[in-house]
């Protein structure tokens, strides 16, 4: 199985950027497909972005679409998200994930990351 770690989170003010991080052990990322997902206070948690395990194809929510951009080093093991205009209702809790196949469900999850962007 493979573990997940998200780092990078933090308190941006709107209109800045972060870039999160997520590190994968135990097995390598190169054999998954991964997602982001974020889950604000008191909401369900959403769908961000999913980059499949060769990098070509990219997906977002309409939500940060033009404003996230998702990307893979599978040489690294990591996998990014990079958050630009960021606004303060993308605070939430980030979380990566992973699934086998491209219509699976993720089955392994990170622990999340906080980000708080101030307006």
């Amino acid at each position: 199985q493979v573990q997940l770690v998200e780092s990078g989170g933090g308190l941006v003010q709107a209109g800045g950027s972060l870039r999160l991080s997520c590190a994968a052990s135990g097995r390598t990322v190169s054999s998954y497909h991964m997602g982001w997902f974020r889950q604000a206070p008191g909401k369900e948690r959403e769908f961000v972005a999913a980059i499949n395990r060769f990098g070509i194809n990219e997906y977002y929510a309409d939500s940060v679409k033009g404003r996230f951009t998702g990307s893979r080093d599978n040489a690294k093991n990591t996998v990014y998200l990079q958050m630009n205009s960021l606004k303060p209702e993308d605070t939430a809790v980030y979380y990566c994930a992973a699934r086998t196949g491209l219509t699976a469900d993720f089955d392994f999850w990170g622990q999340g990351t906080q980000v708080t962007v101030s307006s």
